[in-house]
């Protein structure tokens, strides 16, 4: 399986990599089963986080007694030292390690301050010279603490969000970190499931050799997916081509990304899925809309507070609580229409 150098950590991971939140989803025994069977095929590095409740345990069992033979990476959204100190030692217990090769902070508003003798980066940088992380990156979704990311010059790698709907500023974050030679890390290739053409995902990202994309996986059909078009990379046809000029014209722009920061909500609104609701109609099996259950949860959404929390926290700015109006509209069209085919 192909390998590249992710930046200047010098770690030679797999370019087809697997994102670990999805295993939170299912059992112990399912997940641990999904990670060996990852490992088998050949695929060696393996993204997780400190808030994704169980998925670093489930990835140190896994990963117990191979762990010299795969990459891990982790996160923390702790902006104090002793917080994230306290992260680290959990996720390397969890993880059943002594050392974490890549430990990303995870999100942040805003850079954190390697000078803070009390900031989280003091507690990275003293785990690192103690051994116990090797390498430090930063994670993100917005676009301007990416670029200052970059140019401060202070993390080894980028993740960012990175599909075939990027914008100009999404492909000049990839080129920075070429140029800067961190490691670009790309989470969400699907687009939080909007984009349904693997082939089409994987020969896009297939361009830019500097691009390491995590696959979020959950189903063993989704594994063995990611397997086959790694044994048989696609090529990009004026077929695919043509799909992803498809979906730029029918998706880019402001819509949902299902990043989930907007949560949570004062009205237990489900804003990641209720608010691209008339994108998931069109382009996924649509039936499983149909039920009571979904019928509620969007129709939760008459409940909004209007306190805009939501809108502040959505790092694409986008205007939520109008975006999830249009949404119920749009819903209840296609219910009165389609309700009956469930």
């Amino acid at each position: 399986m192909e390998k590249i150098r992710l930046g200047r950590t010098e770690l030679w991971v797999t370019k087809t990599a697997f994102g670990a939140l999805p295993i939170q989803r299912i059992s112990k025994a399912d997940a641990v089963h999904l990670v060996r069977r990852a490992v088998d095929a050949g695929i060696n590095y393996f993204d997780t986080a400190n808030a994704y409740t169980d998925s670093e345990e489930k990835l140190g069992e896994a990963l117990e007694g191979i762990r010299q033979n795969v990459v891990i990476s982790t996160k923390s959204a702790a902006a104090d030292k002793a917080t994230a100190l306290r992260h680290i030692e959990e996720s390397l217990r969890r993880l059943r390690t002594d050392y974490i090769d890549l430990f990303q902070f995870h999100n942040p508003a805003v850079l954190p301050d390697p000078n803070d003798p009390n900031g989280a980066f003091a507690a990275a940088l003293e785990m690192k010279e103690k051994g116990y992380i090797r390498h430090i990156g930063i994670t993100n979704h917005r676009p301007k603490v990416a670029q200052a990311a970059i140019e401060s010059g202070n993390f080894e790698t980028l993740q960012f969000p990175f599909c075939y709907l990027a914008t100009d500023t999404d492909f000049a974050l990839v080129e920075g970190c070429r140029q800067a030679d961190m490691g670009y890390i790309a989470m969400k290739g699907l687009s939080g499931g909007l984009l349904n053409n693997a082939a089409a995902c994987y020969a896009f990202m297939a361009q830019y050799d500097n691009v390491v994309p995590i696959w979020g996986i959950q189903h063993e059909w989704e594994l063995d997916q990611w397997i086959e078009l790694t044994k048989n990379p696609p090529a990009l046809t004026d077929e695919l081509k043509a799909v992803i000029e498809h979906d730029r014209k029918e998706l880019a722009g402001s819509f949902c990304r299902s990043c989930g920061y907007c949560l949570p909500c004062a009205a237990n609104i489900d804003i990641p899925q209720s608010a691209r609701m008339s994108a998931l109609l069109r382009r996924s099996p649509y039936q499983k809309y149909m039920t009571e259950e979904w019928y509620e949860k969007m129709h939760r959404i008459e409940n909004c507070l209007h306190c805009d929390a939501c809108k502040s926290r959505c790092p694409y700015g986008l205007d939520t609580p109008a975006l999830l109006q249009q949404q119920l509209l749009d819903y209840d069209a296609f219910y009165a229409e389609h309700h009956n085919d469930k």
